[in-house]
Parts: structure tokens; C-alpha cells; sequence
């Protein structure tokens, strides 16, 4: 067990520039101001050393690991960090034994998980009565909504911190502070002469910005001077980034084609954006996800099964996986291509939201409260309610809304299955769909 916990002493010079100038504080921490900046909820919580189970979720180099080691630093706990992709069930129990041995000493416990995304079931469940009772302080890291991710009972024990890609200020400080104080850096004169083509190519990551730093540093290690321009940016780009970032600028065109291919009925532009990305590596169930909003988003009645086909493609590839769910991939693009379209749902939920927000009236009439007791009852609960299955068609013409309130939002298209529910609709509420 020794052998997890054990700390090896690596020297400095020989760490990436990211994990050199990786922040001890907050004064140092740049970006994330609704969750640090002055008063603030998480920047709270560490001043006063209240130590709660969280999750850190946003894109890479956004500064989640950076913000689990200040944390660490401040409580002055066991920082005992672990990668999902490697730690097992048995690791956690070891970690969990140690956390005890710790908690007989005084001492508190930080487990900070990376990619937690990637734990299964067993994993999570392994952990769980150890967060809830304060054994273990868990800190997760993942680039993936949790809510999708991370299993109910572990999330319901956790506060989500949703950190965003970093703005163009935030890697300038980033930047200069590299410059100006880390060990190596600091021995050269350098001058950043195209800054802002520098910060955008990095995409909100700050690893990518000081690794692409640090590379033009190196390439010109043996000038005391190093002037950066667009074209040494370049020449290190060619060397070191790929042309898919999964997380960059690429990585949302690329799904934003994809999705246009699909709401433009292109099944076979959909099916080539598609490749492209499985090709480049994307995380096929982030592809699948995006399906299943599109199904009711672009879809929506016009063809209900939409919806049904796009959640069993989800669920095949959790299922199955790389590289055979691709096929699953490819039948749920090409059926949601070749569908009929409509945003009619999409656009009544819109509009919906838009009138409660206004601060209509939204108390629930009398007689479609429900009336379980006695007293509900004598106070005209339920009273005078229709009950449709009574009436011919089983329909009856009432009113559902609040008291004087009322609104169109739902508006179906002639488009396939729509065109039905269309019909059926100005059938049953002749007023309300006058021509």
C-alpha cells in the first residue's frame, strides 16, 4: 500500500512549464471570477476552510487540478490524487484505509480524482460511504457533464463548480507571470510580438498556451533573446498541435456541421462530419448526446420515434463502444437527416419559459387542484372539474390555465406526423385555432 502513497521528488527543471507555474494560491489563480473572484461561493469555502466534496466541470486547462491543490494547500490535508483511467476499486479501498489512519491522527483526507467521468459503477459505489461520512473530502475533475457522468447517488454528495474556457485577460496574466517568474523563462528576454494570435490559438486552455510557450523556447534555446511571432507561433503548432482538437475551436465547428448537416436533411454530409470526428478521436457518447437533443430539437413530432431511435443509439454506445458503435452512430445520423423536421416543441417550451418569467399569474385553478383530504374538498378543490373520459371523443372543451391567462405556444407544422396532430388539434379546439 506504501507504494500509492508514495511522493516521488521530481526536479523542477525537468517539469513542464504548465505544472511549474501551477498556482499555490489564489492571489495567483487566474479566470474563473464567479467562482473565485470576491465574494464569491467557492472562494468563500476556501477562505473559511469549510472542506465539502465537489466536482470541478469545464475544458481542459481551465484550471480544475490547479484549484484541488490550493484547496489542499489551504486545509493543509493529504492530497492524495488518482486518475480515473488507472485507479481500481482496490486503490480506493487503500486510499479509504489510509483516510482512516489519517482521521485517528487529526488529520484530514483529499482524494482528488481525475477524469472522474471515466469511473464506473463499482468505482463510484466503492466511494460512496466514505465522501458521505466525511472520511474522505472527494474533489472530481472532468471535462463531461456530470449529470450525465457521474451516478446520482455520489453527484447528490458533491457541489458542482462549472468552470469556463479562460478569456483572453486571464491567459495574459497566465503568460506574463510564466515570463516574468518561472525559473527557466526568466533567464531569456523574451517579447510575445502577436499576443492575441497566441492566446486565440490556444483555444481557453492555458496547458496549451504555456506548453506552446514553452516549445518556441525551447526551438530557441541557445538566443538570449527570443522574439515571438505569428510565423514561430506556426512552426510549433505544425509541431505540436493536431488539426482535431477535440476541446478547441475544430472540435465545436466540427459538431456544429454536423448538426446543420442533420437539420438541413444531408445524410450524407452528416455522415462524413461524422467520420471525421470519430476518425479525429471525439467521445463517441458526446456525438450520441448531441443526437438525442436534435431528435426533439429539430425533429420533435414530426416524427416522435425520432427521439426513441436517438436514445437507443445513446444507449448502444455506452453499450458497445469504439470503434463497432460507430455503426449505431451512423444509423441514428442518417434516420435524423432523412426525417421529417420540425421545431415547434422547441419553440412553445421557449415561448412558455419567456411568459412564467415575466411574472405572470401561475396559481393553480380550484378545479384542477387535486383533493385527497376532507377539507381540500369543502374548500372547492377538484370541484366542477371535467373528466374528458366522460364526454364524447373523450374530450370536453375546459379550461387548463390560470384564471384569466392564456397563451398559444404550441403551433404544429404540416410536417409528417405533425401534420396529424395539427388536424386533430383545430378539431378539437376550434376556437383557439381560428384561420
Amino acid at each position: 500500500m506504501n507504494e500509492l502513497f508514495e511522493h516521488k521528488q521530481v526536479q523542477s527543471s525537468t517539469k513542464p512549464l504548465a505544472d511549474r507555474m501551477r498556482p499555490k494560491e489564489l492571489s495567483h489563480f487566474y479566470g474563473q471570477e464567479h467562482l473565485i473572484g470576491e465574494g464569491a461561493s467557492l472562494r468563500k469555502l476556501i477562505e473559511n476552510q469549510e472542506l465539502v466534496s465537489m466536482i470541478f466541470w469545464g475544458p481542459p486547462g481551465t484550471g480544475k487540478t490547479t484549484l484541488a491543490y490550493i484547496i489542499a494547500h489551504q486545509y493543509k490535508a493529504e492530497f492524495i490524487r488518482i486518475s480515473a483511467v488507472e485507479a481500481g476499486v482496490k486503490e480506493i479501498r487503500a486510499i479509504i484505509e489510509k483516510a482512516r489512519f489519517n482521521q485517528k491522527s487529526g488529520k484530514n483526507t483529499i482524494l482528488f480524482i481525475d477524469e472522474i467521468h471515466r469511473f464506473d459503477k463499482n468505482q463510484q459505489d466503492a466511494l460512496l460511504h466514505a465522501v458521505e461520512s466525511g472520511l474522505v473530502t472527494l474533489i472530481g475533475a472532468t471535462t463531461e457533464n456530470p449529470s450525465f457522468e457521474v451516478n446520482s447517488a455520489l453527484l447528490s454528495r458533491c457541489n458542482v463548480y462549472h468552470l469556463n474556457e479562460l478569456d483572453a485577460r486571464a491567459l495574459d496574466n497566465i503568460l506574463q507571470r510564466a515570463i516574468c517568474e518561472d525559473e527557466i523563462l526568466s533567464k531569456f528576454k523574451i517579447e510575445i510580438v502577436d499576443k492575441e494570435f497566441m492566446i486565440n490559438i490556444s483555444g481557453g486552455d492555458a496547458r496549451n498556451l504555456l506548453n506552446l510557450l514553452e516549445l518556441i523556447v525551447k526551438s530557441n534555446k541557445e538566443n538570449s533573446k527570443i522574439t515571438v511571432t505569428k510565423e514561430e507561433i506556426e512552426k510549433a503548432i505544425n509541431k505540436k498541435i493536431a488539426k482535431y482538437d477535440k476541446k478547441g475551436e475544430n472540435h465545436y465547428d466540427t459538431i456544429s456541421a454536423f448538426i446543420k448537416s442533420l437539420r438541413g436533411s444531408d445524410p450524407d454530409a452528416a455522415i462524413f462530419w461524422l467520420a471525421k470526428m470519430l476518425d479525429a478521436g471525439e467521445d463517441p457518447k458526446f456525438i450520441a448526446r448531441r443526437m438525442v437533443i436534435f431528435a426533439s430539437e429539430d425533429i420533435g413530432n414530426a416524427d416522435p420515434f425520432a427521439l426513441t431511435l436517438a436514445v437507443s443509439v445513446f444507449e448502444a454506445v455506452n453499450l458497445i463502444g469504439m470503434p463497432e458503435c460507430r455503426i449505431n452512430l451512423a444509423q441514428g445520423a442518417t434516420y435524423l437527416a432523412s426525417a421529417p423536421k420540425s421545431n415547434a416543441s422547441y419553440l412553445a417550451i421557449n415561448k412558455a419559459m419567456q411568459v412564467i418569467q415575466s411574472g405572470v399569474n401561475t396559481s393553480v385553478p380550484l378545479h384542477l387542484r387535486n383533493a385527497p383530504t376532507k377539507l381540500m374538498k369543502q374548500e372547492g378543490y377538484a370541484q366542477g372539474y371535467k373528466y374528458p373520459h366522460n364526454y364524447e371523443n373523450h374530450f370536453v372543451e375546459e379550461n387548463y390555465f390560470p384564471y384569466k391567462t392564456f397563451h398559444l405556444f404550441y403551433e404544429p407544422t404540416e410536417q409528417g406526423k405533425e401534420r396529424q396532430i395539427k388536424e386533430r388539434l383545430e378539431r378539437l379546439w376550434k376556437t383557439r385555432y381560428k384561420k
